[in-house]
């Protein structure tokens, strides 16, 4: 199994919602570190939460990330976490919202491609 992906870069790629049962096939595809965008909440109970992400991740030796934005409100300080973020962090990285679209646009936002 593997988990639809967008690469933005050879170290950078998106992908919609997961679940922690993804993480095996994250692992798989060669990702080294997991960033989550989704507030937790927001998609409602069916959305599982930052903690269930954090501890599936790190049973797997992922690195986890979680820098949470609003939908259209993204802020120049979460920029500057995800840049800051993606300076430390082990690659490749993947990172994830509800569609992946709000992803790739604070990656955007925060390494001016």
């Amino acid at each position: 199994m593997t988990v639809p992906t967008k690469a933005l870069t050879p170290q950078f790629a998106v992908a919609a919602q997961l679940s922690a049962h993804d993480l095996p096939a994250v692992a798989a595809q060669g990702f080294r570190t997991l960033i989550n965008n989704r507030p937790d909440g927001e998609g409602g109970p069916g959305q599982p939460p930052s903690r269930e992400f954090e501890a599936a991740a790190q049973a797997l030796g992922l690195n986890y990330i979680y820098l949470p934005v609003v939908s259209g409100a993204i802020t120049a300080d979460q920029a500057v976490a995800m840049r800051e973020a993606l300076a430390t962090a082990p690659g490749p990285v993947l990172a994830f919202c509800r569609s992946g679209a709000r992803s790739a646009q604070l990656y955007s936002l925060a390494t001016g491609q």
